[in-house]
């Protein structure tokens, strides 16, 4: 049965969405395509219809998924005003909901190994997406210079990492809260 143009759409932004969260929570090898597909009460067959390979999906999920992050910074950014801003980006990025699930977390800490291991289109992706955040960082602060906002990234990036990684509660807690007095926040 064929679909119309605007229900392919739909089912390629559901297969986009399932294999964003779905790579995100194991990783990219960690998930087959019969597995995203199924999550979308799609046919496995269906997915060559929309994608190249596994790897076109995995790039434009890491892509989907880290624009949806440069929007909420941007929101955060504009709720906090100029002054406040990288602090409150910080603090939106560096807790508890964040680390405790991955699968809506930021694709940055999820995703970095893979586009390290895999190159290609996904570690493009995954750069173009890091460089957004970094520039909205950038502009967060009025005295942020490139080097800060880098320097930033790879403090809240890495607490993140880590504070996943230890599997100690306590020491995840102290991690993070060790990475939001380091960056100014003391809440």
């Amino acid at each position: 049965m064929k679909v119309s143009r605007d229900q392919a759409a739909r089912n390629r932004e559901k297969v986009i969405d399932a294999a964003s969260r779905l790579f995100r929570a194991r990783g990219v090898e960690g998930v087959g395509i019969g597995e995203v597909m199924r999550e979308c009460g799609l046919t496995h067959g269906g997915f060559y219809n929309q994608f190249e390979s596994k790897e076109a999906l995995a790039a434009e999920a890491c892509a989907a998924s880290l624009a949806a992050s440069a929007l909420r910074w941007r929101a955060v950014m504009e709720a906090a005003g100029q002054g406040d801003a990288p602090a409150a980006i910080a603090g939106n990025y560096l807790n508890a909901r964040n680390r405790d699930a991955p699968e809506t977390g930021c694709a940055l800490i999820a995703l970095g190994p893979d586009a390290a291991r895999r190159g290609g289109d996904l570690a493009e992706a995954f750069r173009n997406g890091f460089e957004e955040l970094t520039a909205i960082l950038e502009q967060a602060g009025p005295d942020l210079s490139r080097q800060d906002a880098l320097a930033r990234m790879a403090q809240m990036v890495g607490a993140m990492v880590l504070a996943r990684g230890v599997g100690d509660p306590a020491l995840s807690d102290e991690i993070l809260a060790a990475a939001r007095r380091a960056l100014g926040l003391y809440a």
